[in-house]
């Protein structure tokens, strides 16, 4: 009776039990059996029971995240289709070929190469009635938010040209009491470098704090135009009135001049070597007596020889006016 016991137990048969009769060896052999089999039927309901429960429970969390990888796709989708209609939309507020084409004594050309989707450089064309304003300026860090601020810099600055606001200081002033203003209320922290170029009868004024602003001369001679105490960053107090300032640069037939954004001179080669002004310097030597499209594919090359495989990790803008 036992060993039959024994090989039912060995089928998954836990409810089997032997009669007990007596007190002799076989009798406390059956008892322990029995209890052996009870308990193995025990623990097995409750493994079971535990099985199912934790079955039922992975289940229910893999629905959830079914839900969530589902819900995850759906932001994505959302989130890139916003991304990419603010890529559109700074995309659509770039200068046009016919604008830099408009100002008669300027040839100009522009190389603008976000680091994300949506990228924080700000470069702009404003000409009216004769009046023509270049600005160029860098967000604090890059993407959504600082490509935002970017076209709130760029609504501004159009409708204060429009306006007929030809002072600098006056100009940076409105704008930066304006965008100062937004930030506020969106309370991003973000705020950005700016810098205007005016040009009118063979000379640009100069103002606002961005990078440097490179000159070469019809003869080859380089002038590096530092910025620093020109201006202020912009969003980040009130009132820069009393830090403005301008300069008055001749600009004649056959000069250029170089506008750039800092992820120019901080792109990194392969092996970590900063671009630097030296570099892009030297770069607008070897080009500046061509033209002003040519000068800034040959630039723009030479950066890129620089990078090789390196990632880019900031927005890259490259401006060159050519006086004709």
């Amino acid at each position: 009776i036992l060993a039959d016991a024994a090989s039912r137990l060995a089928r998954a048969d836990y409810g089997i039990q032997v009669p007990v009769r007596g007190h002799d060896e076989v009798a406390r052999v059956g008892a322990a059996f029995n209890t052996m089999a009870r308990e193995i039927r025990e623990h097995t309901e409750t493994l079971e029971q535990w099985v199912a429960d934790r079955s039922s429970q992975i289940a229910s969390e893999n629905d959830e995240i079914q839900s969530l990888y589902v819900k995850l796709k759906v932001e994505n989708i959302l989130m890139g289709a916003e991304l990419d209609v603010a890529r559109r939309i700074q995309t659509m507020v770039l200068p046009t070929l016919a604008e830099h084409d408009s100002i008669p004594a300027l040839d100009i050309a522009s190389h603008v190469e976000p680091a994300d989707e949506v990228g924080g450089d700000y470069y702009d064309v404003l000409y009216t009635q004769g009046r023509a304003r270049i600005g160029i300026g860098d967000v604090t860090g890059h993407g959504v938010e600082s490509g935002v601020l970017m076209l709130m810099v760029q609504s501004v600055a159009r409708a204060l040209h429009e306006r007929g606001l030809d002072d600098p200081s006056a100009f940076l002033t409105v704008l930066n009491r304006a965008i100062y203003k937004n930030c506020e209320r969106t309370q991003s922290g973000k705020h950005l470098s700016l810098a205007f170029l005016d040009y009118a009868n063979d000379s640009v004024t100069i103002s606002g704090q961005h990078e440097e602003f490179i000159l070469i001369k019809r003869d080859g001679t380089v002038r590096r135009i530092d910025t620093m105490d020109l201006g202020f960053p912009i969003g980040l107090e009130e009132d820069i009135g009393d830090f403005l300032s301008s300069i008055d640069v001749p600009f004649q037939e056959g000069d250029m001049m170089v506008l750039y954004s800092d992820g120019v001179t901080e792109a990194e080669s392969e092996a970590g070597d900063l671009y630097e002004m030296d570099r892009l310097v030297a770069s607008a030597l070897r080009h500046h007596q061509k033209s002003a499209n040519h000068a800034v594919a040959a630039m723009i090359q030479d950066l890129k020889t620089h990078i090789g495989t390196q990632k880019v990790h900031d927005d890259i803008t490259l401006v060159v006016l050519k006086h004709r």
